[in-house]
């Protein structure tokens, strides 16, 4: 990973605490950086405050310096709301308090991090002021959660803080999943069909076509970037087909027609699915679609914000498809970046629909599917339901064993 990387590539730290125990003095300790205002005045911080660093030998990762989670107040509870949204994204939480003080509040976060299965450090800080008794230190044995004991001011501890988060960070980022990687060896090529449109970024590509061309090169794969009407072209130059083809989900119809038939074909979207959520739950969840009547309500999850275009992919061209597909009128609604919390109440609709997610770490993607599985509603993504509503779903998941298994097994049961 370069210094520059995106923050969905890196592990996301949460420093969370009560107000006052020093969570932005060792944001800055860590950090070495004057990042989170310092004040002997409780609730200084408010928003959520972002650090990305390079943490070697783990590589990017960022840190998240919370407000207060015992802030009090009205302004105090929305603080507090912003900090709980903090959690769906933690890969590890780090829990300050007082050397000397324990309580309700950090039981509270203990245990919803360990319902999350996020490892958890303890930091007593400003440990020069007092210690923790023995047996809350023999709990944290036994629960194995580890701890250390910092005077963040001074800076002491620090390096023995690091050397916990690293041996803490989840074996998924250690040995983190390629996009498609494991489906493109080395020398294969993978041809990436990239529309120039109205939402392609002037002078750059979008952060999925970035993302996959990086991951072949540090796969040895080969890589061919072609706009949808060359693809024919650049087919009948090869003297060897290429391994997958990866189109925009918007050109799926024209490249399913000019690809040949043995070439597997899927999306960028479908390939963030796996690599930034759960494909397997979420094709299940695109199932969904063929019991969808008029007047059904779907939400639109982006997890990015966007000024909309005039033909937008999730407001006008995914609402077509389906309405076509459905054979009736469907009613719409949108949410964008962390609007998926609030106000939204999941079990009003049918289907969540949500888009690649890749501006998002995995962490957050997993929590919003799990949340949509808490309230019992089926979640697709964009290409999924694209791939489906043009009937060539079963085409797009060729790649994926699996679940192109469920998808079949759906279809079986329904033919008989």
């Amino acid at each position: 990973m370069y210094r520059g990387s995106p923050k969905s590539f890196r592990l996301h730290i949460g420093i969370f605490g009560r107000r006052n125990v020093g969570k932005s003095s060792l944001l800055n300790a860590v950090t070495r950086q004057n990042v989170s205002i310092v004040s002997d005045s409780a609730g200084t911080t408010t928003d959520p405050v972002e650090k990305p660093m390079e943490l070697l030998p783990l590589g990017p990762v960022l840190f998240i310096d919370t407000a207060g989670i015992d802030d009090v107040g009205s302004l105090g509870e929305l603080r507090i709301q912003k900090t709980q949204q903090v959690f769906d994204r933690t890969d590890i939480a780090i829990v300050v308090v007082e050397s000397g003080v324990w309580g309700e509040f950090e039981d509270k976060l203990v245990e919803n991090f360990r319902q999350r299965n996020i490892p958890i450090i303890v930091v007593f800080n400003k440990s020069d002021l007092g210690q923790p008794n023995e047996s809350l230190q023999q709990q944290l044995k036994k629960d194995k959660i580890p701890f250390v004991f910092t005077v963040a001011s001074r800076g002491e501890g620090i390096d023995e803080l690091k050397k916990i988060i690293i041996s803490s960070a989840p074996e998924e980022f250690i040995n983190s999943p390629t996009i498609m990687g494991d489906l493109v060896g080395p020398g294969e090529l993978a041809i990436l069909v990239v529309p120039i449109d109205k939402e392609a970024p002037k002078g750059r590509l979008i952060m999925p076509q970035v993302q996959s061309i990086r991951d072949l090169l540090d796969n040895d794969a080969l890589c061919m970037v072609v706009k949808e009407r060359e693809l024919r072209y650049a087919l009948s130059i090869l003297t060897k087909p290429p391994k997958i083809i990866v189109t925009d989900s918007q050109a799926f119809l024209k490249v399913v027609a000019d690809a040949p038939p043995d070439v597997w074909v899927t999306s960028f979207s479908i390939l963030f699915s796996r690599f930034r959520g759960d494909l397997i739950t979420q094709v299940e969840g695109t199932l969904a679609i063929e019991n969808l009547k008029p007047g059904d309500r779907i939400l639109i999850a982006e997890s990015c914000t966007h000024h909309p275009i005039a033909d937008d992919i999730g407001r006008v061209k995914i609402p077509r498809w389906l309405t076509q597909y459905v054979g009736g009128k469907l009613e719409f609604d949108t949410v964008q970046g962390n609007d998926f919390y609030t106000g939204v109440d999941l079990k009003n609709y049918k289907l969540v629909i949500h888009c690649g997610a890749c501006t998002l770490n995995r962490r957050a993607m997993l929590s919003r599917i799990m949340y949509c599985k808490q309230a019992g509603v089926p979640i697709s993504n964009y290409g999924l339901t694209i791939a489906y509503s043009l009937g060539i779903l079963e085409r797009a998941l060729q790649p994926f064993p699996s679940a192109l298994d469920v998808y079949r097994q759906s279809k079986n049961l329904k033919k008989v």
